[in-house]
């Protein structure tokens, strides 16, 4: 596997190749949070006068070696490249015209610059809070606690039917997401706006071991009897968690309707 210094070396030479106006890198690597191992990618922009010219011939992205998979998008008016190579190394590069620089920086959380000799980059600022979280507003705690009771029922409703994928989508995708949100807040409450990363990543570095242990715990979704265990842990959880914030701030918690969800569930689950 070609070290760090090799990827670097080989990024900023077929900038120069290309006659690329400006590099930066974003991403894991950028980031102090980041566990640095052999899979962090290597995000890199290339800022450049002519897209067009880029793209008649795109023969030019062999020079970053042979890719066992790649996948080519469109975002915006920029292109992306995203290239695993047979040594194990990943670069997604973007590659964005001047003119819409702001666009790029707009999608990352931060970035460092590698290469601009004309200055390009002066004007913008990284968007160092994009995954940020800070306390919610009481509004905002109330429609959180809303949601998650209410497709909660959804969650009973696949179940009964046996319509795995369908409980699971709602209640990974929404109940344990509203979850992780009030978690997050609860850090926030605590500590002020912090980073907790993309997807929550960051999340239960800000927690105590045990917290993380019990939510992956309710990350069991082979069958329905796991399912089943799932969703009322995952209410029992999120129970006792709003009630803590909402003592914690002082936001009313609607506790009432919380339990008889939960009753509403334990009524008609199958037998757990």
């Amino acid at each position: 596997m070609r070290t760090e210094t090799k990827m670097m070396t080989l990024i900023l030479q077929i900038a120069e190749t290309l006659q690329v106006e400006a590099v930066a890198l974003s991403g894991s690597r950028t980031s102090p949070h980041s566990p640095k191992d052999e899979f962090q990618d290597y995000d890199v922009v290339y800022i450049v006068e002519n897209l067009n010219d880029l793209l008649s011939d795109l023969s030019w992205l062999d020079q970053f070696g042979m890719r066992l998979i790649e996948q080519h998008n469109v975002l915006g008016h920029r292109r992306l490249y995203l290239m695993l190579f047979e040594d194990g190394n990943r670069i997604d590069l973007t590659l964005c015209p001047k003119e819409y620089i702001q666009e790029w920086v707009d999608s990352e959380a931060g970035f460092r610059v590698l290469k601009d000799e004309n200055g390009l980059f002066e004007a913008y600022q990284p968007n160092a809070k994009r995954y940020w979280t800070c306390p919610p507003t009481e509004e905002e705690f109330a429609a959180s606690c809303n949601e998650f009771w209410w497709v909660s029922a959804y969650v009973v409703k696949a179940i009964r039917r046996n319509q795995l994928i369908y409980a699971t989508d709602h209640l990974y995708g929404i109940c344990q997401q509203e979850l992780l949100k009030l978690l997050a807040w609860q850090v926030a409450a605590d500590k002020g706006t912090v980073d907790v990363g993309k997807n929550y990543k960051y999340l239960f570095q800000y927690l105590p071991a045990e917290k993380e242990k019990k939510f992956s715990k309710l990350l069991a979704f082979s069958d329905q009897k796991n399912l089943v265990k799932s969703l009322l842990a995952t209410m029992d959880f999120f129970h006792k968690e709003a009630q803590a914030f909402s003592l914690k701030t002082g936001f009313p918690y609607d506790k009432e309707t919380a339990e008889k969800m939960i009753e509403y569930a334990e009524a008609r689950l199958p037998e757990h």
